[in-house]
């Protein structure tokens, strides 16, 4: 008349094979994803490092406005009081240097030794005087040298 319970149920599951070519794809895409991931987080940080530039600049430009065409001697008059930045931010140029927000300054006519942070030329008599850069004379993720941003 009928089958019984046992033979409608059957055994279901997958077979070892099965489960390898499962386990044999994920690694396949984890290899090609993990590279990509580490790609992303460096050129977020590069974009973390312009748009730090970007600031700056706009509060020396602020400040050279305010002083009526004079320069800070340093960029820690930038935060006296808060007025053109809370804090300086920090450089970071990836893979190449540690995150920094201390500046070089001297009075030489190059303030970039690629040491990381900042190079500031606080030398009034250099025709550089009041410019900013990121010290670091490595490329980015495009080609283009810190130093030409």
């Amino acid at each position: 008349m009928g089958k019984s319970i046992g033979s409608k149920l059957g055994k279901r599951g997958f077979t070892l094979i099965e489960l390898m070519i499962v386990v044999a794809i994920i690694g396949i895409l984890a290899a090609i994803a993990i590279p990509k991931f580490a790609e992303l987080i460096r050129k977020s940080n590069e974009g973390s490092a312009k748009g730090n530039l970007g600031a700056v600049r706009s509060a020396l430009s602020i400040y050279y406005g305010d002083m009526e065409g004079l320069y800070p001697v340093d960029m820690v008059a930038l935060t006296a009081s808060g007025k053109y930045l809370a804090a300086i931010p920090k450089a970071k140029a990836p893979n190449y240097h540690t995150d920094s927000a201390t500046p070089r300054q001297d009075n030489s006519t190059s303030a970039v030794n690629d040491g990381g942070g900042w190079a500031y030329v606080n030398f009034p008599g250099d025709s550089n005087f009041g410019t900013l850069w990121v010290n670091c004379s490595h490329t980015d993720t495009k080609g283009s040298v810190w130093t030409a941003y």
